[in-house]
């Protein structure tokens, strides 16, 4: 689901180690073996780091990922790669009333939980009424029958039918009843509703096994699904190249390296925003040179994003736009088409002038201060991941020749993930969540609204992802018109609003569309998404989307 935990990679090393872990425990037949077998392990890498903690909460950030779609579901799937109506998971059908408050949900009958209990609309109570489920708009959620749920909220929630529908994952009451605290659960012999249940997990990899009570006779086929862990890209793809990999998602600069092997075939969906992280709400409790609207701005203008899509992401990489709308999907949702894609070249006197208007002079070290203070900005990425730590190079070099001083460093997984969830930190290398259906609503709730955040010093909530700490009751208010209403005049209306606001004060500076590469077993499986059939998002980390595609797979 995320950047950061599908590209778990540090340096570049210990490959024949990383092999050996990564093998240890399969059964079946090996890539490329013409006598694959029905026992035939499916071998996936979706980034989880050695050693590896068993932890499936669907609620913790470290969340192994087979817990995301392949155990726990939610009651529907939105496919975020097109335009199109969302798939019926554990219920048939959902109907809004006239205002947009009640939402009714029909569910499917005879569906069970991993452990034989049948899943109940008292169930599905249960999980919207859960502390952490919490949505400040629910009221209530009523069982009027068997197979009918009843949600109510007090605003409308016509434009969040993902956020309510797509990704809450349904909780069996007779388990999670007797969980103290969900935030520390470790849930480690999870019991859900997917096609999959826990086996075994060691340090090195867990494997999950065919879930004998699926509600789908015959799904899924591939029985054993073992997730590796493996602590550097590198290693990955050596093992892709040799065929001991079967599914992954991750950066190749150069695919030919693991598809000339007959095995492995690959392909790129960009779909999530790669962007600069600010801190930037002083009244947040952010501190820096970020925090200066003028400084995110100069910075905004003085990156040359054709040279980093060409550099460091290959030119696999597509243009991004400053509104978020995904470019052309999203396109009837773009007020200003000036707006379609963020400036691809820097211009270098538009950022000097941005700052000597707010007061900056270039010092004779040919960097901008204020006051004697220099304008001294750090950017961090995460050791190991070769695209953002060479686009935080660039970036430094480029701010520095607007006369903007940034040292960019890397750190480790944790302490980027501990700045980014405290917000301590001036500027991150990151990835946001793309929107799952074609309307940025997902995006401008849940990375610019006040109520996706939390002060300096304190952890973001579970599903918040404000990180910039933003806040701007113009865009608050826009959010939740937006989301009040389900003409599309009015949402175009309040998008306007919103995108005018965050494209002129940066809180994220916008730098690509990320490259998402999958790379897949096609010589020995068959039902993967394709340029033909987009029927799912295809990494292998992708939250819901994996548990739908293993439901698609089979042998050869």
């Amino acid at each position: 689901m995320r950047r950061e935990l599908r590209k778990a990679a540090l340096a570049a090393a210990a490959g024949a180690v990383a092999l050996t872990l990564a093998l240890s425990g399969c059964s079946g037949s090996s890539s490329g073996d013409s006598s694959a077998s029905s026992d035939r392990v499916l071998r996936v890498w979706a980034g989880s780091q050695t050693p590896i903690t068993a932890n499936f909460n669907p609620f913790a950030p470290t969340v192994l990922h087979a817990a995301l779609g392949p155990i726990y579901e939610p009651l529907f799937f939105f496919n975020k790669t097109s335009d199109s109506e969302p798939e019926g998971m554990l219920a048939e059908s959902y109907e809004y009333n006239e205002d947009g408050t009640v939402i009714t949900v029909k569910l499917k009958d005879g569906v069970k939980w991993n452990d034989g209990e049948a899943f109940t609309a008292d169930d599905v109570v249960f999980t919207y009424e859960y502390p952490g489920n919490e949505n400040q708009y629910f009221v209530s959620a009523e069982a009027t029958d068997d197979t009918t749920v009843v949600l109510t909220y007090n605003e409308p929630q016509f434009t969040n039918a993902f956020g309510i529908l797509g990704s809450t994952w349904m909780l069996p009451e007779h388990i999670w009843k007797d969980v103290d605290d969900f935030a520390t659960f470790t849930d480690e012999n999870p019991v859900g509703t997917g096609p999959y249940k826990v086996d075994t997990v060691t340090d090195a990899s867990y494997t999950v096994v065919a879930n004998e009570n699926f509600r789908d006779e015959g799904v899924p086929a591939i029985k054993t699904v073992q997730y590796i862990g493996i602590d550097a890209n590198q290693s990955a793809q050596d093992l892709l190249a040799a065929g001991k990999l079967d599914w992954t998602g991750m950066f190749i600069p150069n695919p030919d390296d693991v598809t000339s092997n007959g095995i492995i075939s690959w392909i790129n969906t960009p779909q999530d925003p790669t962007v600069l992280y600010t801190c930037s709400n002083a009244d947040m409790g952010c501190t820096g040179p970020q925090t200066d609207l003028a400084v995110r701005q100069a910075l905004n203008v003085a990156i040359d994003r054709g040279t980093i899509t060409d550099k460091a992401f290959v030119g696999l990489a597509a243009t991004i736009s400053p509104a978020y709308t995904l470019m052309p999907r999203d396109e009837k949702w773009l007020a200003d088409p000036a707006n379609a894609e963020s400036p691809q070249t820097a211009d270098a006197a538009a950022a000097g002038a941005i700052l000597e208007a707010a007061g900056y002079t270039k010092g004779s070290d040919g960097f901008y201060g204020k006051d004697g203070a220099p304008i001294e900005l750090s950017l961090t990425s995460v050791d190991g991941w070769t695209d953002y730590n060479d686009a935080a190079k660039l970036i430094s070099e480029q701010a520095a020749a607007a006369g903007i001083k940034v040292t960019a460093s890397t750190v480790q997984w944790q302490e980027f993930s501990d700045s980014r969830q405290n917000g301590t930190y001036q500027l991150i290398m990151g990835g946001m969540i793309g929107t799952s259906v074609a309307d940025p609503f997902q995006i401008y709730k849940d990375w610019f609204s006040s109520q996706a955040t939390q002060p300096v010093g304190t952890q973001l909530d579970p599903g918040d992802w404000n990180f910039s700490r933003y806040s701007n009751p113009v865009v608050d208010e826009a959010v939740n018109a937006a989301a009040s209403t389900n003409d599309e005049a009015a949402k175009k209306e309040a998008y306007a609003t919103i995108q005018t606001a965050i494209v002129n004060d940066v809180p994220y500076i916008p730098l690509v569309i990320n490259a998402t590469q999958t790379f897949y077993n096609s010589k020995d499986f068959a039902g993967w998404p394709t340029e033909d059939d987009l029927y799912a998002f295809p990494p292998s980390w992708g939250s819901v989307a994996a548990g739908y595609v293993l439901q698609h797979l089979t042998l050869k």
